[in-house]
């Protein structure tokens, strides 16, 4: 999921899209309650009172960074991003662990992803990196 669009889009004064300061690309927000979920040692943070956003970009060590371009890394996680990973090895679906390579071999697990997602027995919003549902991932396998 790279979010390549150089517009910003303002919501209540804020920037929805913010630019990576490592790689320079456009990426959307991600909750704080989403991060902290996924940081090692969130007590240890400094998180600041502003937005933070997602970089899915395999080549960038950044994984979380706020808008005043504070950035955290993979060191300070707690969860592999499996977006990040380029073989098969890596999560897509973090309700469910299931890798990029199950998915693409299997049918049957996008079937049943769906049909949980459907039934609400998904957790995305916190479980999964970057805070959203995995099933359009499942779509570029």
């Amino acid at each position: 999921m790279v979010a390549n669009n150089p517009t910003t889009f303002s919501h209540g004064g804020t920037e929805r899209t913010h630019r990576c300061p490592k790689n320079g690309v456009m990426y959307p927000t991600v909750a704080e309650k989403t991060m902290l979920h996924h940081l090692r040692r969130p007590w240890n943070a400094n998180i600041r009172n502003q937005r933070y956003y997602y970089c899915d970009d395999p080549d960038c060590a950044v994984v979380y960074f706020g808008e005043d371009d504070e950035t955290i890394s993979f060191a300070e996680l707690r969860t592999a991003v499996g977006t990040k990973w380029r073989d098969k090895g890596g999560i897509i679906c973090y309700c469910f662990g299931v890798s990029k390579g199950e998915a693409a071999s299997d049918p049957r697990i996008k079937a049943y992803v769906v049909n949980q997602t459907k039934l609400g027995k998904c957790a995305c919003e916190v479980r999964n990196p970057y805070g959203r549902c995995c099933l359009r991932d499942f779509s570029r396998l």
